[in-house]
């Protein structure tokens, strides 16, 4: 049931879009600010990248920036943008109920609030993802590589980031996909890595302690393009090694089709593209005035080497 609404209010966000004007703030320019955890991770970085020129395509203005996962940071940041008038600000939360206060305040001063992840209590529309089923969905991918290729015996590294609510419970969701279909596979390793650099040396150290990993789950794209980086250097890469993660970023896209170490990764609602329609559909409609749902959950997408090509854009 839950997939059925996602799509029916998706595409009903899509096809309003055009139709939205200012009726709400008696603007002619919307203005958007938008704050998220960490810009070193692609994942974020493309979705703002892409809102912003969504944005733009519409006559819109859209401003980002990073808090680099700092609450405190996070508040100023939403604090400035109500100070600069923006008439709808994009919250992906450091902390949820640290930066509940501020969204407050927000929402009392006339200022519309998307929250992003987490089902904030200070929010016009929540968009969120069953971050447990997402991260079984990658166990579940693991298990099934560690059955068909490993004979159901293998050892397997997770990469997760406790730190936040979210990746807990899709962290959560790997382990007891794996635990529960491939009951024979052994996690000698779990670690935090959330962007590139934090995968490199994580995997590097695994390896160090574990050479006969073969399998390395991870809660996002950011910990597995690291992944992938240090198998390559390891020479771990082979055809017995599998990387399975969460965010289908470029460079997790291009591994795909390259045949390396990353054998899927899913993507959630889409392209960044269609992200950034969906989400700018949600900011112009709560900018004119008009009725969104206040939670959407968006459509989980395995991406792997069969259908790698529908959403990787060189």
């Amino acid at each position: 049931m839950k997939n059925a609404v996602i799509g029916l209010l998706v595409s009903a966000v899509g096809l309003t879009l055009a139709g939205c004007d200012r009726g709400g703030s008696g603007k002619d320019v919307i203005e958007i600010g938008m704050t998220v955890q960490d810009l070193s991770n692609p994942t974020w970085s493309g979705y703002c990248q892409a809102i912003q020129k969504q944005a733009e395509s519409q006559g819109a203005k859209m401003s980002y920036v990073a808090c680099d996962s700092n609450v405190s940071k996070q508040i100023m940041q939403v604090e400035n943008f109500v100070a600069r008038g923006m008439d709808v600000i994009i919250v992906h939360p450091a902390d949820p109920a640290g930066i509940e206060g501020a969204c407050q305040e927000a929402m009392a001063r006339g200022v519309k609030v998307i929250a992003w992840d987490d089902d904030l209590e200070n929010a016009d529309v929540r968009w969120l993802i069953d971050n447990h089923d997402l991260g079984y969905l990658v166990g579940k991918e693991a298990a099934a590589f560690i059955k068909e290729v490993h004979g159901g015996k293998a050892e397997v590294a997770i990469l997760n980031y406790p730190q936040l609510p979210v990746l807990l419970a899709r962290g959560n969701g790997i382990r007891d996909a794996i635990t529960e279909l491939a009951p024979d596979a052994t996690i000698v390793a779990e670690t935090s890595a959330i962007n590139p650099d934090e995968g490199i040396t994580k995997m590097e150290t695994v390896f160090q302690s574990h050479p006969k990993v073969k399998v390395v789950a991870c809660i996002g794209g950011g910990g597995s393009v690291g992944a992938n980086e240090a198998a390559k250097a390891a020479g771990k890469d082979t055809d017995d090694f599998g990387i399975f993660a969460v965010d289908a970023t470029k460079p997790e896209l291009e591994a795909i089709k390259n045949g390396e170490a990353v054998r899927m990764s899913v993507i959630v609602t889409g392209t960044d593209e269609e992200v950034a329609s969906t989400v700018y559909g949600f900011a112009a409609k709560l900018a004119a005035g008009e009725e969104v749902p206040a939670r959407v959950y968006r459509e989980l997408i395995p991406v792997t080497a069969e259908n790698v090509d529908k959403y990787y854009n060189p």
